[in-house]
């Protein structure tokens, strides 16, 4: 079903839908490259630290006007060409009820994991009831609606991205109970019990598009769906348990149209999908991100050359000296040259020890390169 976006929104009202990070996100160049760093909310900035003190990490991301200022903060820093929504993956399970928290050093905890039919079964009907009509979930997301609303009202023509985890991150975090680097339990269920996998990870997918929806609703201009530990699937897996989980919220992403027909467009990411690349952009999604162990021009021949890409600057570099970081930024711009449109970005998220003065020389650096990517020998 198609959704007419409000009057207000900044892609209707004219703020950002001429904005280098939208056009690259239809495939269109600018005159300067869009860039953005993901996890640039947060983590690295000594602000962002100062702010933080003395609040858990889940409680800063359902204040309104603390998760607007972090989400802000990049932006008046950095230069960035978009903000990306300060929120965590695991946000949507906590408003409906689960029990989790963000341990430092770790990651997400979940006090009672999925792992059989009752447990699947409480799980969905906690999400079914949360989601009943509109009104529940105005209600349940007003928090992340409100936050989104006051940041587009800071924001002008910068663009927002919003954000949501897959559902495949989501289910293999609450059958683990915890960050896992295998994922067996998770691979166990998705074999061994296909249908109760099918009906958890479908219940997280609605969960999902109901966040970026109210998202979307409340501003966003883009939207990024991250899928942190799909790269431990097999094609064949992927292809049977999780593509068709991912492809509702990206689904529901390009059902927000403009009135003149332009849809919301959506970034795909994952790690260590070099094997996937071509399976998740059939999963749905506008932009295919691209993480720092694939060749970005590789990845694009691999996906046709007609997908506009994001990525993928090793963040290892941002530690190598200026010198070298410029070097491989301008590898990585030239190798994007081969699609209609590159967001660039780093191949993974900002590491908290960065010193924030490296990146925003880095946006100065990428701004001074052409927009078509083609450069000088």
């Amino acid at each position: 079903m198609v959704t007419q976006l409000p009057a207000s929104h900044p892609l209707v009202d004219g703020r950002t839908g001429g904005s280098p990070l939208v056009r690259a996100s239809r495939g269109l160049r600018s005159q300067t490259l869009p860039v953005w760093f993901m996890r640039q909310a947060g983590r690295s900035l000594p602000e962002y630290l100062e702010l933080r003190k003395g609040v858990d990490m889940l409680d800063s991301c359902v204040r309104p006007e603390l998760a607007s200022e972090i989400t802000l903060q990049p932006v008046r820093r950095h230069g960035v060409d978009a903000a990306v929504f300060f929120s965590d993956i695991v946000v949507p399970l906590k408003l409906v009820g689960i029990d989790v928290d963000i341990v430092p050093g770790r990651g997400p905890v979940f006090a009672e994991p999925v792992r059989d039919a009752d447990a699947v079964a409480r799980f969905v009907a906690k999400v079914r009831d949360a989601l009943a009509d509109d009104d529940a979930k105005a209600q349940l997301f007003a928090p992340i609606r409100d936050a989104v609303e006051l940041t587009i009202a800071e924001l002008g023509s910068t663009p927002l991205i919003g954000f949501a985890g897959a559902p495949f991150t989501l289910a293999a975090y609450l059958v683990e109970g915890a960050p896992s680097k295998d994922h067996l339990r998770a691979r166990a269920l998705m074999r061994g019990e296909p249908e109760l996998w099918s009906e958890l990870a479908g219940a997280i997918a609605e969960l999902s598009s109901a966040f970026l929806e109210t998202q979307i609703l409340a501003g966003a201009s883009v939207v990024q769906l991250f899928d942190s530990w799909a790269g431990s699937l097999s094609r064949e897996l992927y292809g049977q348990a999780v593509a068709p989980s991912s492809a509702v919220p990206l689904g529901r992403a390009a059902q927000f149209v403009t009135p003149e027909g332009e849809r919301v467009r959506s970034i795909h990411f994952g790690v260590g999908t070099s094997h996937l690349l071509t399976d998740m952009h059939a999963a749905g999604g506008d932009v295919q991100g691209i993480d720092d162990r694939t060749r970005l021009d590789e990845a694009i021949e691999r996906l046709g050359g007609d997908v506009p890409v994001q990525g993928n600057i090793d963040p290892a570099t941002l530690f190598a000296g200026a010198e070298v970081l410029h070097a491989h930024a301008r590898d990585v711009v030239a190798q994007g040259a081969a699609a209609p449109g590159h967001i660039v970005n780093l191949g993974h998220g900002v590491p908290p020890e960065t010193d924030a003065t490296v990146l925003t020389e880095l946006v100065e650096f990428i701004h001074t390169l052409p927009g078509d990517g083609r450069l000088e020998a």
